[in-house]
């Protein structure tokens, strides 16, 4: 059985993913620093780490280099958006670290086990990483790098039968919004579900091996967005 690492895994498309991967029947890792739920499901192992602790994050690269991984999907994120002088130095730091430092350490300790099993590397980025957004500053950075960094790896790594996708989503119905000013629109056609991003995976997961979607990104129909009190 192959197995494959789900960063995130505790909530929205990280979960929703992880649930996809179980269906498909891969054994997963989740990892996220509160996740404790196994999901009813003897091939899911959590894995309690705060990927934005750099002692935690190296622990957790050191254990998953010597695990057998063919799959790994960077999922954790978040993101804050304000003026960007009015941005807590912490919050700048913290976003880079968790959107960014974090996949590229864990791709680092993962990469020859990946190449090995003629695996997948998944970068959930945003469809902030390709447009300019106000507010967005720094978090259009963090998933841009992503972007540039899984696209840099897919020209490095064509001699393998290592696939590497970037998947962009739009605003997604998640509780990445919980702390935001805004929220998703009311209606399903102007957002997401966390079941569209996991039906991408699906189509990547299936596709012939001699052809890889690189880029995949996902929009509403319409456009909308909600303003909270």
């Amino acid at each position: 059985m192959k197995k494959a690492v789900v960063t995130g895994a505790s909530s929205g498309i990280g979960k929703a993913i992880s649930l996809r991967l179980l269906k498909l029947g891969y054994e997963v890792i989740g990892v996220s620093r509160s996740i404790t739920d196994r999901f009813s499901n003897t091939n899911f192992s959590p894995m309690q780490v705060d990927l934005s602790n750099e002692i935690e994050l190296s622990t957790a690269c050191k254990n998953l280099k010597n695990d057998n991984i063919s799959i790994l999907i960077n999922c954790a994120g978040f993101g804050k958006f304000e003026p960007h002088e009015e941005l807590n130095p912490n919050s700048i730091k913290e976003m880079v670290f968790l959107n960014l430092t974090a996949p590229m350490l864990l791709t680092n300790a993962l990469l020859k086990n990946l190449k090995k099993n003629n695996g997948y590397l998944i970068n959930i980025n945003s469809i902030e990483a390709l447009r300019a957004s106000k507010f967005s500053g720094v978090y259009s950075a963090t998933k841009a790098g992503l972007k540039a960094f899984g696209d840099s790896l897919f020209e490095e790594t064509r001699k393998s039968d290592l696939s590497i996708t970037n998947i962009n989503p739009d605003m997604t119905q998640t509780s990445f919004y919980e702390k935001l000013r805004f929220n998703v629109s009311d209606k399903e056609n102007e957002k997401l579900f966390s079941s569209d991003i996991a039906d991408a995976i699906e189509h990547i997961l299936t596709m012939r091996k001699g052809a890889v979607v690189s880029e995949y990104t996902i929009r509403s129909l319409n456009f909308g967005i909600s303003k909270k009190k």
